[in-house]
């Protein structure tokens, strides 16, 4: 069997790796782009490894990222996120990442499909195609690239880099029900087992459903790990985001909502106490807020998905929500400190008091260009 070459870069965004595409270099036919970036990534693979592709074997490391010239007067390129299952064949476009949304205004930049200084700072309008939301990114350039090189340093990414302001404008209402789809701030879902559980249900970059750690008997510190090899709680937490995936009329049916990899993403959420990260380091009860541990197409985040986290700092704002109930008494929404896995996250959201439309989300990410060249598929899979 010969296979198809497709130019190809590949991106670090945040905590997030992806395979980025130019529109153009990609089949005319957009119902031939879920095999292809299967076979790009390597899935399925029953030993969670992708050995036979570009991923890495858990979700935030196998990702597809498309780059097209934009679709929209207020934006300045099209991207399409889509997030590929590592032991199955799904592949979900209902959803954006926000992480990689760092990398594409310097991956645009760079590759000269946007005008902007050859010094100072750049901006990018980008549109997502996921959830048709504008999401402006501003960089500093120097010489005509994008900068890499500065003090930011982000949990989970050994070292510092330049920083990307990442404004997610108007966040709310990605899937066309609003940012309250039940039209309630605090829900009950009734489980299999009969038992109802408190959650909250918020479209606001990403559709997300917040539940209480301590309603489940979980730990919202806990290792990612050991989250992961609790398949009575995993099991517990993935009925939960299928039937909110029905009550947010995002499927019609569990049996729809269990295709749906990416979204609504599920997160347990606890009070700020004492924890230790990954690396090792502890973190004092003060350091952060409240703690999150967010599933992602199936597995525990090890840090947490920037859309989630600007999704929780939408809820926050939301009186009487899971996630405002958590919070820490001197919590400042606009600079909300979550505690994940990998360490703490500042993120924020600014609502109308008036409308209480929520106006805004935004959070600091960083981003390098790893590799460049092609990347290749077996021609069965690239057929158009």
């Amino acid at each position: 069997m010969t296979q198809t070459a497709i130019p190809a870069a590949f991106l670090r965004g945040g905590t997030s790796k992806a395979v980025v595409l130019k529109r153009a270099d990609l089949p005319a036919d957009e119902a031939a782009w879920p095999a292809l970036f299967a076979a790009i990534m390597g899935s399925p693979d029953p030993n969670k490894r992708q050995l036979n592709g570009m991923g890495g074997g858990i979700s935030s490391l196998s990702k597809v990222c498309v780059i097209g010239p934009p679709t929209r007067e207020d934006a300045d390129i099209d991207y399409t996120f889509a997030q590929i299952g590592v032991t199955t064949e799904a592949v979900d476009f209902s959803g954006n990442c926000g992480n990689m949304s760092s990398a594409m205004g310097p991956f645009a930049y760079d590759e000269g499909l946007v005008a902007g200084p050859r010094d100072g700072e750049a901006t990018v309008r980008i549109h997502n195609t996921n959830s048709g939301k504008i999401i402006r990114a501003r960089f500093a350039v120097a010489g005509g690239r994008a900068t890499v090189a500065g003090d930011l340093e982000i949990p989970g990414v050994p070292g510092t880099g330049a920083p990307v302001t990442l404004d997610f404008l108007d966040p709310a209402d990605t899937c066309g029900h609003g940012a309250l789809p039940t039209g309630k701030v605090l829900d009950r879902l009734t489980l299999a087992d009969g038992r109802a559980v408190a959650v909250t249900m918020i479209d606001a970059a990403v559709p997300s459903v917040f539940v209480a750690a301590a309603d489940l008997g979980a730990d919202s510190s806990a290792h990612p790990e050991a989250i992961d090899a609790d398949t009575a709680l995993m099991d517990r937490l993935e009925e939960i985001r299928r039937r909110a995936s029905v009550a947010m009329r995002l499927a019609p049916d569990m049996a729809a909502a269990a295709a749906r990899i990416a979204t609504p993403k599920v997160a347990l959420v606890g009070p700020a106490a004492a924890c230790r990260d990954l690396s090792g380091q502890v973190h004092p009860a003060e350091s952060h807020d409240l703690q999150i541990r967010m599933i992602s197409a199936g597995q525990a985040h090890r840090a947490v998905p920037v859309t989630g986290a600007l999704a929780l700092a939408s809820a926050a704002v939301l009186p009487g929500s899971v996630v405002a109930a958590h919070c820490s008494r001197a919590a400042d929404p606009e600079g909300l400190r979550i505690g994940t896995p990998s360490g703490i996250v500042t993120v924020g959201a600014t609502r109308d008091p008036a409308s209480g439309q929520i106006l805004a989300a935004r959070i600091l990410r960083t981003q390098r260009r790893l590799m460049d060249g092609r990347v290749y598929a077996p021609c069965p899979a690239a057929r158009t």
